[in-house]
Parts: C-alpha cells; structure tokens; sequence
C-alpha cells in the first residue's frame, strides 16, 4: 500500500480547496441571486478551487512512498 506523510495545515489547505470548489458547484446550480452574479461568482469559485488543487496534488504524490 502506498502512503503520504501529510501535516495538519496541509490537510486544511486540501479542504479548504474542495469546500471552494463545492461552494462554486453549489452557485452555480442555486437559484438564490440573480443569474449573471451567481454565474460569475460560481465559475470564480470553482476555477479556484481547481486551480488551487494542482499543486497541492503534485506535492501529494510528490510524499508517497
């Protein structure tokens, strides 16, 4: 079995990136505000939490043993 050594913050960081990614999900399939306002926020969102995953992702598999 493979194994990563992960430190508490970055575990906070991998979950803070998924919450941001869901949060964006979640907006852009409410219908709480207004479309275009929703859109852009939700879309903002989601492409940070996607873009915020890649490095974490590398420096994961980067620990596995």
């Amino acid at each position: 079995m493979k194994t990563s050594a992960l430190t508490i913050p970055e575990i906070g960081i991998i979950a803070g990136t998924r919450l941001i990614c869901g949060a964006g999900v979640a907006l852009l399939l409410a219908d709480k505000l207004d479309t275009k306002r929703r859109k852009k926020l939700g879309w903002a969102m989601f492409l940070i939490g996607v873009i915020s995953t890649i490095p974490l992702a590398i420096d994961v598999f980067s620990k596995r043993k």
